[in-house]
């Protein structure tokens, strides 16, 4: 289990870990990558963070199966994507170009020798290490890490999902799953939502989220406006203060509908506590601006 710990990770179990510093991130991901000794697999949508990519040099070294799923296509175009898959090819990984021709792959997770993995909001980048809004969930769930390498085994073999059942109680997998459940948990809150998350767009979701406000649920939404410094970049939503999702989903149409999207469930009370706390400080900063919903008059 990697070491690396925020300040109020002395009350969260040691098979479940949350980061939020900037710099504890890298380390977070470095730790996951460098306890690996037989077979790393992961997802990554950009990657510019050369100790990251040493990390995984270092990995088939020491003789780990470093296998990686790509997406065929990025903002910025795809010279940045063929420079980072001829990098991870000269060094011998195994890459696969996830060959949907419409889903984007945009979920971000690591899995180390099937005891450990990584849900992340960010890309190991050094905007997302330094300058953004994100977080990384390391847990040790065999849940979460089953689904996981499910979902990878599937993407890199080009097959479809099971239909019938989710592959994890605690993956929200996208676009398979992603608005359906997302709807679910929104429609399910007794007290309040708290949403952070820059792009949420999706007509749909709005307009459950001001239906629900009318129903007399809190609902506070953060993304639009500079947090503390940091970019926004990273999402989650808090139902009820008792549980949270996190990870690559946006509440946008293209996110829900069209990407290979994965955010996990949290139910943790210290985790959960963790978010709440670093959304009600984000919240102090932006004032009045986080009861507003897209397309709410500005008083």
């Amino acid at each position: 289990m990697p070491k690396a710990k925020t300040r109020a990770a002395a009350a969260i179990p040691a098979t479940e870990q949350l980061v939020l510093d900037p710099a504890e991130r890298k380390n977070a991901l470095l730790g996951v990558i460098g306890s690996a000794r037989r077979r790393l697999v992961l997802s990554l949508f950009r990657c510019d963070d050369f100790t990251v990519l040493d990390a995984l040099a270092n990995a088939l070294e020491r003789g780990c199966e470093v296998e990686a799923i790509l997406t065929k296509r990025a903002k910025g175009g795809k010279k940045r994507l063929k420079k980072l898959w001829g990098a991870l090819e000269e060094m011998g990984a195994i890459v696969t170009r996830y060959a949907d021709p419409v889903v984007k792959y945009h979920a971000k997770y690591v899995v180390a020798d099937e005891l450990s993995a990584i849900v992340t909001t960010l890309n190991p980048t050094r905007k997302c290490f330094s300058r953004t809004w994100d977080a990384v969930l390391v847990t040790e769930d065999p849940s979460v890490v089953k689904g996981l390498l499910t979902l990878f085994r599937a993407d890199a073999a080009g097959t479809p999902l099971p239909s019938r059942r989710p592959i994890s109680r605690r993956l929200i997998v996208g676009p398979e799953r992603s608005r359906s459940e997302i709807r679910d948990l929104i429609a399910g809150a007794q007290t309040s939502i708290r949403i952070l998350d820059h792009k949420l767009s999706d007509p749909g979701l709005v307009a459950l989220l001001k239906e629900r406000r009318r129903e007399g649920i809190t609902v506070s939404v953060l993304g639009k406006h500079p947090m503390g410094g940091l970019e926004p970049h990273g999402k989650m939503m808090i139902i009820d203060e008792s549980r949270a999702i996190l990870g690559s989903t946006a509440l946008s149409t293209l996110s829900l509908d069209f990407r290979r999207e994965v955010s996990v469930v949290i139910h943790e009370p210290a985790i959960v506590k963790q978010l709440n706390m670093a959304f009600q400080q984000m919240s102090a900063k932006t004032g009045a601006a986080a009861s507003l919903l897209p397309g709410d008059r500005i008083a």
